[in-house]
């Protein structure tokens, strides 16, 4: 009898709402810490489940930065890559909010889930993660309750609403809304390629706390160009920076691919090393 009555209490334990909060919540946006918006975001998930495990990706993004929202959500081998199969990832940067965009779930093939506008914000999450599916978010079900006449904070009233729902287990993936096409709006942008001796990239955003200037060019990619280590190279710089760079185009400088490589195998280091701060 009494093994009886620890099985049956054990199954009421597994069977409770707190039990599904193992899935992280993660939430970034372009709303800065600096009023309560947040806080409020964080407020509606915690009121689907008081066990939710919550976490910060940033809220510095520049305000409607979307190129950067998506950089920083799915930086090569950073974020994303690093979170467990289930994390729900909340990205709120929507200059498009109270217009006819969508509200959508992405799907990825290892099994994370990625609440946002489609408006390119998962443009990198789409091409480095790939898409298993998309749901549009069905604001009957799933919206904050009394929210309806709210036009302009869909990251409290939908997105940190569905996330939340969706991380505790209050609702499946399928009941998210009804599928898409296993397609997301994605930014066009320039791709890093190598050619024998050359490659070629772009500066997609900078490192904003310690100065430095990321490119998209790769390890794997120096090395299909055949550069190595301390190779001498003419460096051409061709827009975006001030004039003091752009006047050192193609002035042949050393490669340093220094010792301290960056964590994510992306080059920092392509002209000296040298730090964006100095220059900016």
């Amino acid at each position: 009898m009494k093994k009886t009555l620890a099985t049956l209490f054990l199954l009421t334990c597994l069977g409770s709402s707190s039990a599904y909060a193992d899935n992280a919540l993660i939430l970034q946006t372009d709303f800065s810490l600096k009023d309560g918006a947040v806080s409020a975001m964080k407020g509606v998930a915690f009121g689907v489940d008081h066990n939710l495990k919550i976490f910060d990706l940033t809220h510095e993004i520049p305000p409607y930065n979307i190129w950067e929202g998506a950089y920083r959500l799915y930086r090569r081998r950073q974020t994303a890559s690093y979170w467990p199969q289930g994390s729900v990832f909340v990205s709120v940067v929507d200059p498009g909010v109270g217009t006819d965009r969508k509200s959508v779930v992405l799907k990825t093939k290892n099994g994370q889930y990625f609440v946002s506008p489609d408006n390119g914000t998962l443009t990198l999450v789409a091409e480095s993660l790939g898409i298993e599916s998309v749901r549009q978010i069905d604001e009957k079900t799933n919206r904050l309750k009394g929210s309806e006449k709210s036009y302009t904070f869909h990251g409290r009233d939908v997105y940190a609403y569905t996330g939340a729902r969706l991380a505790s287990g209050a609702i499946t993936f399928e009941q998210v809304g009804p599928e898409l096409p296993a397609k997301v709006v994605e930014l066009s942008y320039q791709k890093a390629k190598a050619t024998k001796g050359e490659v070629k990239g772009n500066i997609p955003i900078l490192d904003i706390q310690y100065g430095n200037v990321w490119s998209n060019i790769s390890d794997e990619l120096l090395n299909q160009a055949g550069i190595k280590l301390n190779d001498t190279l003419c460096v051409t710089i061709s827009e975006g920076f001030p004039a003091k760079i752009r006047r050192e185009n193609a002035v042949c400088r050393k490669l340093r691919r220094c010792a301290g490589r960056p964590a994510d195998g992306v080059s920092e280091q392509l002209i000296e090393c040298f730090r964006g701060a100095e220059y900016g």
